[in-house]
């Protein structure tokens, strides 16, 4: 698939990737925006403002945390299909939230904050696809279930300020992941659904990597504005983040990412 004629600019595709709102044709246009930025094809001009919001698909229906229903022991099968239709849309959402940070504060950083970030929204569109097969190969379908309308909160609450963005999505979010996966893997090596684990265990290496992305640049921008980088990243928690940030922590893999004790320890409640 390629980007519709016309889309020349990092901004415009980015643009394009959120108002798809058919997930297939989504994970398309994130893949072709990757690769025209990859080979060239794209200007680092951001002259396409984002959309407050993304484009969505009549499914799944979106419903608010608190609504949503229990899935059960993962034993089951229909509770195993619960479990990755949400993670599937995690990473649906994912992939906005990608494209999303490059078009709305890409032109406060040099083009390689572009090259990285990129690449994390190809690797969303990857993990989306991954689970979204794994539904269909089950006898379901990314859609099939409802799902939580909480993720996009983070992209609207840090929509001025890409400290903020950075702290809050990668740092907070796709951290929390780092910790909760390895418990997941585990639930599902449980029920013998190799398949699952195998795209699990891939998933959170990437995620690794995602989170490293998002420490390192917070770090630089943090340091060129003359900013404490643990002492900030505390106070835009505080600031943006409406949940928690627990314990356990999977402080092996974050420090993996770069994200050390001295940037969260002190916000464990």
């Amino acid at each position: 698939m390629s980007l519709p004629i016309g889309v020349t600019s990092v901004g415009a595709a980015c643009a394009h990737v959120l108002l798809t709102a058919d997930p297939i044709a989504k994970l398309m246009a994130a893949r072709a925006t990757a690769r025209a930025w990859r080979l060239g094809h794209l200007t680092h001009d951001f002259d396409v403002p984002m959309p407050d919001r993304p484009a969505r698909p009549a499914t799944p229906e979106l419903l608010p945390p608190a609504q949503m229903p229990r899935r059960g022991k993962i034993g089951s099968e229909r509770a195993r299909i619960a479990m990755i239709h949400a993670l599937a849309h995690i990473e649906f959402v994912a992939i906005d939230l990608a494209f999303d940070l490059i078009g709305r504060f890409g032109a406060q950083f040099p083009a390689a904050f572009t090259d990285e970030w990129m690449r994390v929204g190809a690797d969303e569109a990857m993990h989306f696809a991954l689970l979204d097969r794994r539904l269909r190969q089950m006898g379901s379908h990314y859609g099939a279930l409802p799902a939580h309308d909480g993720l996009w909160q983070a992209a609207t609450e840090t929509a001025d300020d890409a400290l903020a963005r950075l702290a809050i999505v990668p740092m907070v979010l796709e951290a929390r992941a780092l910790d909760i996966t390895p418990a997941t893997v585990t639930r599902f090596e449980d029920a013998g659904d190799e398949p699952t684990v195998k795209i699990l265990r891939r998933i959170i290496v990437d995620e690794i990597r995602h989170v490293r992305a998002g420490t390192n640049w917070f770090i630089e921008e943090a340091n060129r504005r003359n900013l404490n980088p643990p002492i900030h990243y505390q106070m835009l928690v505080k600031r943006h983040f409406r949940g928690s940030v627990k314990p356990p922590f999977n402080d092996s893999a974050r420090r993996q990412a770069g994200l050390t004790r001295d940037f969260y320890a002190a916000l464990a409640t």
